[in-house]
């Protein structure tokens, strides 16, 4: 097992059982795992429960630190904050961990929509909740806010998809190819039977870079950004910060996660037609694209929302781009704080 994904890195959490999940794909998960941290209490009422799931190799511990705690829109003396890491993030169930006949490249394909089943079940059926307060999620959390929000209309009284779209689009599918085949074409990949992570290193490195290149923004690095974090020049960035995050982490992990962000579309659930599923949606709803994201722009954000009945589209200003969501700039995360604020109040 990977030493990344331990307590000691990633905790608080708890690891939960929901059972045999058969998957959209066909496979099957016969023990679905799901580690879970909650922050704050249930109340009587059962109705101050807040989910956030996870994003693209993030898990629970990132949302603890920049979104969570005293005085923040997500205050867990006010809410009961549940944070689901995604099947496949190498804490819930995963390639990485999973037992023998699915380790590895053996591991089913997952669906956005299988996640959320997983969550329901965990959440109606291990917490007993019926209503959630709010659904929030950032980039594949995002994806997993619009099913939710689509699939269970009554269960969802507030959605808040942050940097992430309903649907997505054929740029973005064919980008997360690059960040597969930066892994896959490694020799130390080989077909991902590799023993350790550090053997496919190299690949590694190449997925690192091309986040650098895309999940920033030129803005970013014309402003010297990276500077302003601590690294003198490029390379110090790559190396220290980028390759510094992603290196650690086991590579069939990643391409669990990323074919299924390539394939989040609420619109399965209406033949195609996305005005028909995004239309279903009751929650009242904050879109939320940042600025200067380039995985999902606010143009793709924008035309989604004005889908949605009754939503409001609350950009969130910050050239960090899509890896704002790392809480790189301040303003950002207080904007952010201040919308959610604002939706949890309506």
């Amino acid at each position: 097992m990977n030493t990344y994904y331990t307590q000691d890195i990633h905790g608080p959490f708890k690891t939960i059982s929901i059972g045999r999940l058969e998957l959209e794909e066909g496979g099957v998960l016969d023990d679905c795992t799901l580690a879970v941290a909650t922050h704050g209490q249930l109340n009587a009422a059962r109705d101050n429960a807040i989910l956030v799931p996870t994003w693209y190799s993030g898990t629970s511990k990132i949302m603890e630190q920049v979104y969570i705690g005293p005085g923040k829109a997500l205050d867990p003396a006010r809410y009961f904050i549940i944070v689901v890491n995604q099947i496949g993030n190498g804490l819930s169930l995963s390639p990485s961990n999973a037992p023998a006949p699915i380790a590895g490249p053996k591991f089913p394909r997952v669906r956005i929509g299988d996640d959320v089943r997983a969550q329901h079940r965990l959440i109606t059926e291990h917490f007993g909740i019926q209503r959630l307060a709010l659904v929030v999620g950032g980039s594949m959390g995002a994806q997993q806010t619009y099913e939710w929000a689509v699939r269970y209309p009554d269960m969802v009284e507030r959605a808040a998809p942050i940097a992430g779209t309903a649907r997505n689009t054929e740029h973005d599918f064919v980008f997360a190819d690059t960040l597969m085949e930066a892994i896959t074409t490694d020799p130390g990949f080989r077909g991902g039977t590799y023993a350790d992570s550090a053997e496919v290193a190299a690949g590694l490195r190449r997925h690192a870079k091309l986040w650098t290149v895309m999940g920033w923004s030129t803005e970013f690095f014309r402003g010297g950004r990276h500077r302003v974090l601590g690294f003198e020049n490029m390379d110090a960035f790559v190396d220290q910060f980028m390759t510094g995050y992603f290196g650690p982490m086991d590579p069939n992990n990643l391409l669990c996660m990323a074919w299924k962000w390539q394939r989040g579309d609420v619109s399965r659930h209406t033949g195609g037609d996305l005005t028909q599923a995004l239309g279903r949606i009751k929650a009242k709803t904050f879109v939320m694209p940042i600025s200067h994201d380039m995985f999902f722009p606010p143009s793709d954000c924008l035309a989604e929302q004005q889908l949605i009945p009754g939503s409001e589209f609350r950009p969130i200003t910050s050239m960090d781009g899509h890896l704002a969501l790392f809480g790189t700039d301040a303003n950002a995360v207080a904007e952010l704080d201040a919308n959610l604020r604002t939706l949890l109040a309506a």
